[in-house]
């Protein structure tokens, strides 16, 4: 992990005051550190998106496409005519300021443009300038500004230090989403060819391979088989994992994260013991082996495009219904997006666990159950034989990830799962979890190195809850369901907290289960010794 330059200590000290000037008049100063790095032309190429060739934000004239400004106005034009979401947006903040700090990023940097109210300024001072009578007439006066260069960059700045969390708009009195205005703010910077590599990268792989990292088909393969060999060895049982099988009643789809990093590879061995006890008919899919979905931080077209290969394959293989592991973005996008942009999914059936008999009636339109869901009608029926006390040495808390807590209210599942797999649990307060949770400062594509001090400000709010419980109860394990919050809340609780790791829930719920057929379990899923088994001296 590289470093940042400033110590906790220094970037704790947040100046909140507001600036003598202007907000809206001062140039965006783009300091390395607090930006990411630009798409490459490969991508842009493999994805039919605008080229501008090799160029960094940090450069003092970018490479701006000849019609750049046209372009950017008719497309605020058709997407004002297509989301009337976004024009009601535009016109009725009152700027009443309920939003400005509740967003983390506000907290973490100071920087009054990352109030969510300031950041959809950005965008709403130039649809007052071009779409209102008033912005024509009065300019300034009205709020409104002319779109220029330096505007595309200010853009850029801050709709990229937004995660799309939606945190903001849980206490905006008007209901307006700030994420949207994100999302649709970075979508007119991708038409002149404006994006940052790890969104646009992702989501050419996806397309390439059928994942995010690229792992080929073959490798997807391999790894699982690697953890097939590992859970023997831990478990004395040999799982079976059928890939690509025809006529398999579930398709089971993952983050590709699950199978290639940590922590979120010992999640992925928590499935395929759960999947095993409960004699699960199921297949994953080479091609479909991503869940989650890059195209909710790029544009609506890039969701459409994303989302529809995992139902592509469910039809191909003839599948009753899928279910989906612990991921954020994909939840989002199945919850709000999937029946407009994809579905409904009518070549499917409603899902029905064909171990409780429970229909899922909340999956009636998009045919797809989040595991957790259906890991905890198992526990609410009895079917599952777990020893919380394997995970003795945790004492855990955990972390409501955005989108399946806000955008799915896929709140008490987990916890149900957490307390019947632990002895130790504690919740961070409670303005700082379940639809209020706080976000990793990491996500929608942030998750990047080149913009750490900006992630670690992000996540400061985040990282002061988990330090109080650590503190306070002596927490020292992490728990959450989100393949970006595995892959980045490790930076931020080392560089904050320090002496607490992150784990998926379904790791805890593998260490306690009780599988038939098992030998003695001397080892957690890290291969570590489990409460009780530890080797002294």
């Amino acid at each position: 992990m590289s470093e940042t330059k400033r110590s906790p200590e220094e970037l704790a000290q947040v100046d909140y005051r507001p600036p003598a000037s202007d907000g809206l008049a001062t140039r965006a100063e783009l300091v390395k550190g607090t930006y990411c790095y630009p798409a490459l032309s490969k991508n842009q190429k493999y994805l039919g998106l605008p080229d501008l060739g090799s160029w960094q934000p940090s450069d003092e004239v970018w490479p701006l496409p000849e019609n750049w400004k046209s372009t950017v106005l008719d497309g605020m034009a058709a997407r004002l005519e297509r989301f009337r979401s976004l024009a009601v947006f535009m016109d009725i903040c009152v700027r009443c300021g309920a939003c400005a700090d509740k967003c983390h990023f506000y907290l973490g940097s100071g920087d009054p443009k990352n109030m969510p109210v300031m950041r959809a300024e950005l965008m709403r001072s130039i649809y007052r300038r071009y779409f209102t009578t008033a912005g024509k007439l009065f300019g300034r006066a009205a709020g409104a500004r002319d779109l220029t260069p330096e505007v595309i960059k200010e853009w850029f700045y801050y709709f990229y230090q937004c995660t799309e969390c939606r945190r903001c708009s849980v206490f905006c009195p008007y209901g307006i989403d700030t994420a949207e205005i994100t999302m649709l703010g970075r979508e007119l910077l991708q038409l002149i060819g404006i994006g940052i590599n790890w969104v646009t990268e992702p989501a050419a792989n996806c397309f390439r391979t059928g994942n995010h990292l690229g792992l080929e088909p073959h490798t997807f393969k391999e790894n699982i088989e690697f953890a097939v060999d590992e859970l023997a060895d831990i478990t004395g049982i040999r799982v079976e994992t059928p890939l690509n099988k025809k006529g398999a009643e579930i398709l089971f789809v993952i983050p590709s994260a699950d199978v290639f990093a940590t922590p979120h590879y010992f999640t992925f061995l928590g499935y395929l013991c759960l999947l095993h006890e409960v004699g699960l008919d199921y297949t994953f899919s080479a091609y479909a082996s991503e869940g989650g979905n890059f195209g909710l931080f790029h544009s609506h077209e890039m969701i459409k495009r994303l989302n529809a290969k995992i139902y592509a394959e469910a039809k191909r293989l003839g599948v009753k219904y899928i279910i989906g592991a612990e991921c954020g973005h994909m939840w989002r996008v199945l919850h709000q997006y999937m029946d407009t942009m994809n579905g409904p999914a009518d070549f499917l059936e409603v899902p029905r666990s064909p171990v409780t008999g429970t229909v899922f009636e909340n999956a009636r339109s998009t045919k797809m159950v989040h595991l957790a869901e259906f890991t905890a009608d198992l526990l609410h029926h009895g079917k599952l034989k777990l020893d919380p006390t394997r995970n003795d040495r945790c004492i855990v808390t955990y972390h409501d990830s955005c989108n399946p807590a806000r955008a799915m209210g896929l709140l008490e599942e987990p916890r149900v799962i957490l307390r019947a797999a632990c002895n130790h649990f504690h919740e961070m307060p409670e303005n700082t979890i379940r639809e209020q949770t706080f976000c990793c400062g990491s996500g929608s594509g942030l998750g990047t190195e080149e913009n750490l001090e900006m992630r670690m400000r992000g996540g400061l709010p985040r990282a002061s809850a988990v330090r109080y419980v650590k503190q306070r109860h002596g927490v020292n394990l992490l728990t959450c369901m989100c393949a970006i919050d595995k892959a980045t809340l490790p930076a931020l609780l080392d560089f904050w907290v320090g002496g607490v790791e992150v784990a998926g829930v379904h790791e805890l719920l593998g260490n306690a289960l009780v599988m038939k057929g098992e030998k003695p379990r001397t080892l957690n899923l890290r291969n570590e010794p489990l409460a009780g088994e530890e080797v002294g001296p």
